[in-house]
């Protein structure tokens, strides 16, 4: 049968499948013109590089046809495999699509350099990546759906098993829901659905039916779907500028993809409206909601959930969204037995390998804990270097996963090139940024390891998992110091510093991921860690009087008042006279401001709450970077009327 009367064949049974091709480039060019000449109808290349004439779009910019279909699509992963790319791109596919794969040959595939890597493994060229493609091989081995053709083996195009004629049942499931949403009692309405199903159009319908409904996202870009089912009544504003409108009205309020949304900010606008529609997609290659549906929605009184589960553009039986769904492990976590707590236990290094049950089991409970866990990161977790996992329970209901990432060992040469702000190497985040932002060199020569990720089980939280998970970690770890990074919350504070962690800096601008000021902890593990964290905390504590005139949210942290010294005088040289940041240096600006009489200009910068585009503006310069190159001759002019030999002796060691 070709692959034309197959097509028939599987847009009367409402499915998808996928193709792949594998051998040398030109083998692989001349079977995909061979498809593409049997498939007449729109076909789309994703891939880095044209191949003949075909429409083309990049992996990096796929998201610019979210919204669209296609009946036919060539990607090209030759040189590399951007696994979230691929992921939407079979969501962009109708009812009887082929969506061909371009591979490199077979047997090399797992040894050859994967360009895609310099995305997520922190290294200067790329790497092999043997353990996600021994794993997408075995996946696409194992499901006779797939069409396999390999130059180093014979074709395989199996037709497909008996299905019956495809009947799209989404409308009425859709209609159904919209009519329970319309006579609902105030509360909160949280709708779920995977990609596919219809979630943002039936969102539309609801505000086509209630006009005057605002409608809220992460970005405006994201709701194309939604407007066009809203019609005349899409009326989006953005999540802040809602907040901003006290005497704002409305009976309903509809926040589409709400989990992308950060918590506080999600908090405000359900609280202001009687009815609130929140959708979020539970599985797909941006993340999952899952998370946001345990922690967000428990807190809320009068919550109703909603879910679509039939696909709008494919059969429930499609082959290609069951395959990618296993491939790159899209499948809910399984819940955790109510059991004794198991000693945890770092997984193996070579589990991917030799039986991948276990790291399958710690990533779905990952991405179930964490909205932002995506395709990216099981590809990091598979293959980058210095990625452990630590664990507690069994397989394949695990209690909690913790991801450690190393850090540090960077040469006192790059250490203080970071310090100073002429370097940002790859990686490192928080030994990087207590180098950088909080002016401790010595976190980046240290060998460190950073905390990414940690999540227990929904059924076993509050029973010590977690604290017991960091705990067994700090026990075997052979570095100076562990790590952290996480948006500042009391709740979140509370759970590190009961692990023993020191808050070593805090960041003056909320994260636009969580809406909460970014915050760095360390627990120290050898002496040399012990005496970073004793200096972090000292330093901390006396920028704090600064800082939180800076930051709003009350927020309680020690402090200390001490006048200008000889470290304030070498962080505030790194200002001057090499590339350290404005934000890091106020406190020490601050100090020497209260030492010698500065310029106006650092003045009005030195005000709580000083907004530097209305200062430049003010000033009659042309934005943030001139205002900047200003401030740090004004800095220059403060350090030589505070010691005038000194200023010069730090200028000579700086630059």
């Amino acid at each position: 049968m070709s692959p034309e009367q197959l097509g028939r064949q599987m847009q009367q049974a409402g499915v998808r499948r996928l193709c792949v091709i594998s051998g040398e480039p030109e083998w692989c060019l001349a079977r995909a013109a061979e498809w593409r000449a049997g498939l007449p109808g729109d076909w789309l290349l994703v891939g880095d590089a044209p191949i003949d004439d075909l429409p083309r779009c990049a992996p990096a910019a796929l998201r610019t046809l979210l919204g669209r279909e296609f009946t036919y699509a060539l990607f090209d992963a030759r040189r590399g495999f951007h696994a979230e790319a691929f992921a939407a791109l079979a969501g962009a596919l109708r009812a009887g699509s082929w969506l061909l794969l371009l591979t490199p040959p077979w047997l090399r595939w797992a040894q050859q350099p994967d360009q895609d890597s310099l995305r997520w493994a922190d290294v200067a060229e790329p790497i092999a990546t043997p353990n996600f493609i021994r794993h997408l091989q075995q996946t696409l081995l194992a499901d006779p759906s797939v069409a396999l053709l390999r130059q180093d083996a014979p074709p395989r195009i199996a037709p497909l098993a008996e299905m019956p004629d495809w009947q799209c049942r989404a409308p009425q499931q859709q209609q159904a829901i919209l009519q329970q949403l319309l006579t609902m009692a105030p509360g909160v309405a949280v709708l779920t659905a995977p990609r596919g199903r219809g979630k943002s159009a039936l969102a539309g319908m609801l505000a086509r039916q209630i006009p005057g409904t605002p409608i809220a996202a992460p970005a405006r870009a994201s709701t194309e779907v939604l407007a066009r089912f809203a019609g005349d009544a899409f009326h989006f504003m953005a999540p802040d500028a809602i907040l901003a409108q006290p005497d704002l009205a409305a009976d309903w309020l509809i926040v589409d993809e709400a989990a992308a949304i950060p918590t506080p900010l999600l908090s405000a606008l359900v609280a202001r409206f009687p009815r609130v529609l929140l959708t979020t997609t539970v599985q797909g290659y941006e993340g999952t909601g899952r998370g946001f549906i345990l922690k967000f929605c428990a807190g809320l009184p009068r919550v109703c959930y909603f879910t679509l589960d039939e696909p709008l553009r494919w059969s429930r039986q499609d082959p290609l969204e069951a395959w990618l769904n296993q491939a790159l492990l899209f499948e809910d976590a399984i819940p955790a037995p109510a059991s004794s707590h198991t000693a945890p236990r770092r997984m193996p290094a070579d589990a991917w390998r030799h039986d991948a049950t276990l790291p399958e089991a710690a990533y779905r409970l990952l991405a179930s804990a964490h909205y932002r866990t995506s395709p990216l990161d099981l590809r990091r977790l598979m293959d980058a270097p210095g990625m452990t996992l630590w664990l507690s329970g069994d397989a394949p209901a695990l209690q909690g996963a913790l991801w450690l990432v190393e850090e540090g060992g960077l040469t006192p040469e790059l250490a203080q090139a970071v310090w100073a702000g002429r370097r940002r190497p790859r990686g490192n985040l928080v030994a990087q940024s207590l180098a950088a932002h909080a002016g401790f060199v010595e976190a980046a020569t240290l060998r460190s390891r950073r905390i990414s990720r940690i999540a227990v089980a929904a059924e076993q939280r509050r029973q010590g998992i977690g604290q017991a998970l960091v705990a067994a970690v700090q026990a075997q770890q052979e570095v100076d110091f562990l790590s952290v990074s996480f948006g500042y919350t009391e709740a979140l504070w509370a759970f590190w510093r009961a692990c023993g962690f020191t808050l070593a800096r805090i960041g003056t601008q909320r994260e636009a991921s969580s809406g909460c000021y970014a915050a760095m902890a360390i627990r120290a593990l050898t002496p040399a860690g012990r005496a970073l964290q004793q200096r972090a905390a000292a330093g901390l504590a006396r920028d704090w009087p600064q800082l939180r005139q800076q930051i709003a949210e009350p927020i309680a942290l020690p402090e200390t008042f001490s006048p200008f010294n000889d470290e304030d005088a070498w962080l505030a040289a790194g200002f001057a006279w090499a590339q350290r940041p404005l934000e890091a240096t106020l406190p020490v600006l601050q100090r020497l401001a209260d030492r010698v009489a500065v310029s106006p200009l650092l003045q009005a910068v030195l005000q709580p709450q000083a907004d530097l585009g209305d200062v430049a503006q003010q000033a009659g310069l042309a934005g943030r970077k001139a205002l900047v190159a200003r401030l740090r001759l004004d800095a220059a002019a403060a350090l030589s009327e505070w010691d005038a030999a000194r200023a010069s002796l730090l200028r000579q060691q700086v630059e």
